[in-house]
């Protein structure tokens, strides 16, 4: 059966959550949970996949994107409020579990409501950016750089140079981004490439250059790559993003310390017992988890853990939809079977 996809909203009275829904109301429920820069739609090609398997699908906005609520200091945008948000969301869904999946700055999130909260969660699967229990911030993911691509007199902070530079330069950080928001979609939304391998990533250079796209004040005007974006998915992106601006995409980069205090209260030593499904990006030199040791952590944090290297860029499930959607269901079929609908 194929399923329309439907627009929502729950309000109460600390946030507004906008959301995608597709599938049966009754049918087992997997929230998608997207990053940065992106929207509820960065999910458009796993919502009517699970639809027709049987699940009912959800994609919020997340604080600070879209049709959802946007704050107006950097502390709103800590990792625990986007939690709350979540369980406000699947509350209002009338459930008391789900499997999550996340992406990018989604996927910390998605850790976190299972560390913090697994009684909510059957299992969760995430893209690219691996479990760290003690907090996805630089003091906790600078130390498993890869110094042979980065070396250290050059890159003090490796790849993750960018997240200091928002701490550093936020007003300048954001300027470019928000200079020609279209340029910046298209200059963001690229698929990856086995080129980059063994090369410094260009989050490397953001602070050695003062900021993004090479130092310039603006993103360069390139080419949309229709292996990720159509013209409608960019004008999607370039609609919501001008509407409320960089601001708080932005400031979720802005918060390390409040997130590694918020890491120390998980459960269980942040040990997550539950089925876990991590999908490398093999040509994501960011989030570079195939050959440095970034992911180490997380092998040792994870008591049940489905590892599985796609050959994609960062936009995974936007660049490679077929290959993201055949993992999750074989992890959903094999490692949570009584999820799987009748």
């Amino acid at each position: 059966m194929i399923y329309p996809v439907t627009e929502h909203c729950v309000r109460t009275p600390r946030h507004t959550t906008f959301y995608l829904a597709c599938g049966a109301e009754d049918a087992p429920v997997i929230v998608f949970v997207h990053g940065w820069p992106e929207l509820s739609v960065s999910w458009r090609h796993q919502l009517p996949c699970f639809a027709s398997l049987g699940f009912r699908c959800i994609a919020p906005d997340m604080r600070g994107y879209g049709r959802s609520s946007v704050y107006p200091r950097h502390e709103d945008y800590a990792l625990e409020h986007s939690v709350a948000d979540m369980l406000e969301l699947l509350d209002a869904l009338g459930r008391d579990r789900a499997v999550w999946v996340g992406h990018d700055w989604g996927s910390p999130v998605v850790w976190s409501i299972a560390s913090h909260h697994p009684e909510r969660c059957f299992g969760v699967a995430n893209l690219c950016v691996p479990y760290v229990a003690s907090g996805l911030a630089p003091v906790n993911v600078v130390p498993f750089v890869d110094r042979s691509v980065y070396p250290e007199a050059q890159f003090p902070a490796g790849q993750w140079e960018y997240m200091l530079f928002y701490e550093s330069n936020f007003a300048t950080a954001r300027a470019a981004l928000e200079a020609n928001v279209g340029n910046t979609v298209k200059a963001l939304f690229r698929k990856g490439s086995p080129a980059g391998a063994g090369k410094p990533s260009r989050s490397a250079m953001v602070r050695r250059d003062g900021g993004w796209f090479g130092g310039a004040n603006a993103a360069p005007d390139v080419p949309r790559d229709p292996d990720v974006l159509t013209e409608a998915d960019l004008h999607c992106y370039v609609a919501a993003l001008q509407r409320n601006g960089f601001f708080g995409p932005d400031s979720w980069y802005m918060n390390h310390k409040r997130n590694v205090a918020f890491a120390a209260k998980a459960l269980n030593g942040g040990r997550l017992e539950m089925p876990v499904l991590f999908l490398h990006a093999a040509y994501d030199y960011t989030c570079e988890t195939v050959t440095s040791r970034l992911a180490d952590p997380m092998r040792q944090d994870c008591a049940d853990l489905t590892e599985v290297v796609v050959a994609s860029g960062h936009w995974m499930a936007q660049e490679q939809p077929v290959a993201v959607n055949a993992a999750l269901a074989k992890f959903l079929a094999t490692s949570l079977p009584e999820q799987w609908p009748a």
